[in-house]
């Protein structure tokens, strides 16, 4: 039965494949890894487009194809590896529906059994081949062969032991070349990885569904015990109970036992209720937030609306009146007068103030170049007691040792030439003898690189002959 909404691009094709001459169809199915290409991989339209494809038997034709003749074909190698990454990219994923039995045993089995025979015809005309890049070519043609092989198993895993037991497979396996040799070993390593998978997934779900049964035996055995324990006290209290007492016994034992029934049913029926209007009242607490902080804002706007009101005058003042609080203001202002300034006074402020700023800023400037003149000294006083703590004895002096005390520039670059080879030398050493060293560790340097002729530097503005 032909699935309906189908793919126009796959009617078009079968119609296609149907009227076109034989030699022509391996290149008219060629199309279909367009299609697939070109499908989104969601699962749900691609899954319809392999069903169409299988539908109207265009995997049919492939499989078909591949039983032929390679060199009868268009295209030769090159049309026949392509049509078995078809192939193999159509069977994974699909669902045959109705035609799963004569998918699962027969197209499969025949698709695998077609991919070995190609890579079994590959592996001779490799043999056989004497050209350098007609060798790689055919090379590259079994190694995509291998690999759609390898894409088919990985989906239907059921296949792995007709590859295994294969007399196609085991010619592959005895081939003396190398590089044919590691191709195949290299899928047989994968398929093997496949079926430890397989066997473990099938133990895993095996241990799971036996855990799931030991669990339902063991609620089954409880719920029997428990039942078993309510039928021995209700028969021990009714040979407790006198014969004429044992109706109102029962009656009180319904009673209790609906009672329990029904606080359960109605714990059930609220529980329920709750979550069904869990949503509305999620809604109504946010409305009622909203509401909350909406009142808060617009009273914040009211009050500050408020204070900023513009003075409308003094409501209920006579003429009178304002008369009198006017007279009482021109009294005040009179009684106290506004100090007053001329120009000349002002511009006389305004030159000493300029004037003792500038004596600031002189002063200041002063200030700092006798501290970056104390700092210098510091540094060089650091300096020059650094070397005297590290300078030789006696003994070990050298005659060039006494000149590095001669200048107090010498100190000075001897101490940066020092900083320098150490700092190359910790550039230099191995990632390893850095290992737990902090930023600032630096790599002692031997003294005989310290040891350089200081002649040649520019010292104190006078470079030796």
């Amino acid at each position: 039965m032909k699935p309906t909404g189908t793919d126009p691009r796959i009617l078009s094709l079968a119609a296609e494949v149907a009227n076109s001459p034989e030699q022509n169809v391996p290149v008219i199915l060629l199309k279909l890894k367009e299609i697939i290409n070109s499908t989104p991989t969601r699962n749900s339209e691609l899954k319809k487009i392999k069903q169409d494809i299988y539908c109207y038997d265009l995997i049919q034709y492939c499989l078909l194809v591949l039983s032929q003749d390679c060199s009868r074909i268009q295209g030769g190698w090159s049309t026949i590896s392509q049509l078995t990454q078809i192939l193999s990219h159509c069977c994974v994923g699909l669902e045959p529906g109705e035609d799963a039995e004569e998918f699962y045993s027969e197209l499969l089995p025949s698709a695998t059994e077609n991919f070995l025979v190609l890579g079994r015809r590959l592996q001779t005309c490799f043999i056989n081949a004497a050209k350098g890049e007609e060798k790689d070519e055919l090379l590259h043609y079994f190694k995509i062969v291998t690999d759609s092989l390898f894409w088919l198993l990985g989906d239907h895993v059921q296949l792995v032991p007709n590859v295994l037991q294969s007399n196609h497979f085991l010619h592959l396996l005895q081939t003396d070349d190398v590089q044919i040799g590691s191709t195949v070993m290299t899928m047989l390593q994968n398929i093997l990885h496949i079926n430890r998978t397989k066997r473990t997934k099938k133990l895993l779900e095996l241990n799971r569904q036996k855990e799931e049964e030991e669990h339902r035996l063991q609620l089954q055995l409880q719920r029997q015990r428990a039942m078993r324990q309510s039928r021995e006290l209700r028969l021990s209290m009714l040979e407790i109970v006198p014969p004429g007492h044992v109706e109102k016994h029962t009656r009180e034992i319904e009673e209790k036992s609906a009672l329990i029934i029904q606080k359960h049913w109605k714990g059930y029926r609220e529980r329920k209720r709750f979550n069904q209007q869990r949503p509305f009242l999620t809604e109504y607490k946010a409305a009622v937030t909203l509401q909350r902080a909406a009142l808060k804002f617009l009273e914040k706007c009211r009050k500050k609306k408020k204070l900023f009101v513009p003075w409308q005058g003094l409501q209920g003042l006579s003429d009178a009146h304002r008369v009198k609080l006017k007279q009482q203001v021109d009294d005040y202002l009179r009684r106290h007068p506004s100090s007053q300034m001329s120009d000349v006074t002002s511009k006389e402020l305004h030159a000493q103030a300029q004037e003792q700023l500038q004596h600031y800023f002189m002063g200041r400037a002063l200030e700092e170049r006798a501290q970056q003149h104390r700092e210098a000294l510091m540094a060089q006083i650091n300096t020059n007691i650094e070397q005297l703590i590290r300078a030789p004895s006696l003994k070990e002096a050298k005659e060039k040792d006494p000149e590095l005390f001669i200048s107090r520039s010498r100190p000075v670059a001897a101490k940066a030439k020092q900083a320098h080879v150490n700092t190359l030398k910790h550039m230099q050493a191995p990632w390893w003898k850095k290992l737990g060293e902090e930023p600032g560790d630096m790599v002692d340097a031997p003294q005989d690189e310290l040891s350089v002729e200081l002649e040649t530097l520019f010292i104190g503005g006078i470079k030796p002959p």
